[in-house]
């Protein structure tokens, strides 16, 4: 039987007993759908420096500097949340609360009010 190289990380994979596949898929799944997510943040901003849009340079400048921030954000807090996941299947416990959203829920908003300032008053 050939053996397999530990899994990383191993502050994840080292405890506990090994969940039923469908659910570390799952979670797997809903990993890489606030990646997506990540990624339309970050294609926001690009878009919205490319076109330069709004046509305000500071309003603009913050807008992209938001979408940005909060795609890198979204990433790195996705990762967390997958592995506070998946660490809590291993060792029987409740799943963590769910804090994600609210970031990204504020930053939409923020950045919504700021386009909707720049297309009122421009």
């Amino acid at each position: 039987m050939a053996t397999h190289p530990p899994r990383k990380p191993s502050f994840v994979y080292d405890v506990g007993q090994e969940p039923d596949p469908r659910f570390s898929l799952a979670n797997e799944r809903t990993f890489l759908a606030w990646v997506r997510t990540a990624l339309a943040m970050l294609a926001g901003a690009v878009a919205l420096h490319s076109l330069q849009l709004p046509s305000t340079s500071w309003l603009r400048g913050v807008v992209v500097v938001v979408l940005l921030l909060v795609g890198a954000a979204c990433t790195v807090l996705a990762f967390v949340r997958w592995a506070r996941v998946e660490r809590a299947m291993r060792l029987r416990q409740p799943l963590p609360h769910f804090s994600l959203g609210w970031l990204l829920t504020a930053a939409v908003v923020v950045v919504s009010i700021l386009l909707a300032v720049t297309l009122t008053v421009g």
